[in-house]
């Protein structure tokens, strides 16, 4: 591994990372908005194995919005991050 594919692979962590970690502050702030920031425009979200919904992020937001109005407190804590990245043609972090 070249130092440049060992840094691209750190600041591949690092941003994968910082999703997790917006995940987090964004649901238990209530900030919806910051929530549908952290998807792609397709993205979706599966909370059905909670017993929830299936979606397009901005509708499952507002799922969310909805259900957390029960949790006056929240808090996550969000530890044991396993990112495996994936090298597809030997550029390490083309999937994780």
């Amino acid at each position: 591994m070249t130092q440049r594919v060992a840094l691209a692979t750190v600041l591949d962590r690092l941003a994968i990372d910082a999703v997790i970690t917006g995940y987090a502050v964004a649901v238990d702030d209530g900030a919806w908005s910051d929530y549908g920031a952290l998807f792609t425009p397709d993205g979706r979200a599966d909370y059905r194995g909670a017993g929830g919904i299936e979606g397009p992020a901005e509708a499952v937001a507002r799922w969310l919005e909805e259900t957390m109005r029960l949790f006056p407190v929240r808090q996550h804590l969000i530890v044991n991050r396993r990112i495996d990245l994936e090298d597809l043609g030997g550029y390490t972090g083309d999937r994780a």
